[in-house]
């Protein structure tokens, strides 16, 4: 797998059935080619505040928000390389820096006990990010199915399909077996474009004539809202009862 350290690019949302993820994958079967790797399983922990300052924050929708993960491919072991990301996004536009450890100078890293193996550019900058938040957890795991596909024209040009996407907050660590809770209804998929400027029209023209509109959907800021609105549920059933 290509280990691309530098990402600037435009990322567009829309949550698809079955029954139109298959329509638009085969309306663009003469223009997009199949990733090499196909369905791959991609892993992440998020890493946050513990009062989860950096979601709460992208949640209200800033002009400028940012979030930090780790990220596998597949289950990893203690030894296994992972990649470290740094995720920000301005005025729509997603730019992201990242770096690969091993796993085990990934959680290294978190814990506070050692600084990453290299001095770079990127390394700095995550160093930096890490410092001004300060005491950053591993606060959720989430993982899911991804199909992805690149245009053979203009190599920006990519869409990704993840479905099972699942989530949870305990063992949040790459190393423990993909599993959690659905996030998506049955069925669904989430569907990403991501280019560089605009998206090609015939492209523009298959999304129209099939009817699938974008949305503003976050997996890590909708499995966050899920958990604050089940404790908040919880807490008041718990208040009832003892009134």
């Amino acid at each position: 797998m290509t280990d691309i350290t530098v990402f600037e690019r435009r990322e567009i949302k829309y949550l698809v059935s079955a029954e139109q993820r298959a329509a638009i994958e085969k309306a663009f079967a003469d223009h997009m080619i199949p990733d090499a790797h196909g369905e791959s399983t991609i892993c992440n922990v998020y890493c946050d505040t513990p009062d989860y300052r950096l979601i709460r924050t992208s949640l209200d929708k800033p002009v400028y928000k940012e979030k930090f993960r780790i990220r596998s491919y597949g289950r990893a072991g203690e030894d296994d390389k992972v990649f470290m990301e740094l995720k920000k996004k301005y005025k729509g536009v997603v730019y992201k820096r990242r770096i690969s450890v091993s796993q085990s100078e990934a959680m290294d890293f978190i814990a506070g006990r050692a600084s990453l193996p290299d001095d770079g550019q990127i390394e700095r900058e995550i160093e930096y990010f890490v410092k001004f938040y300060g005491g950053l957890v591993p606060a959720m795991y989430l993982c899911y199915d991804r199909r992805a596909f690149f245009d053979g024209d203009d190599p920006r040009l990519r869409i990704t399909f993840d479905k099972n996407i699942l989530w949870r907050t305990d063992r949040v660590r790459l190393t423990s077996h993909p599993s959690g809770r659905q996030l998506l209804s049955p069925g669904q998929s989430l569907m990403e474009i991501k280019c560089g400027d605009a998206m090609p029209m015939w492209l523009v023209n298959i999304l129209d004539e099939l009817e699938i509109r974008r949305v503003s959907f976050s997996k890590y800021g909708t499995a966050y809202t899920t958990m604050i609105s089940e404790k908040l549920a919880a807490e008041i059933e718990r208040s009832v009862y003892c009134a």
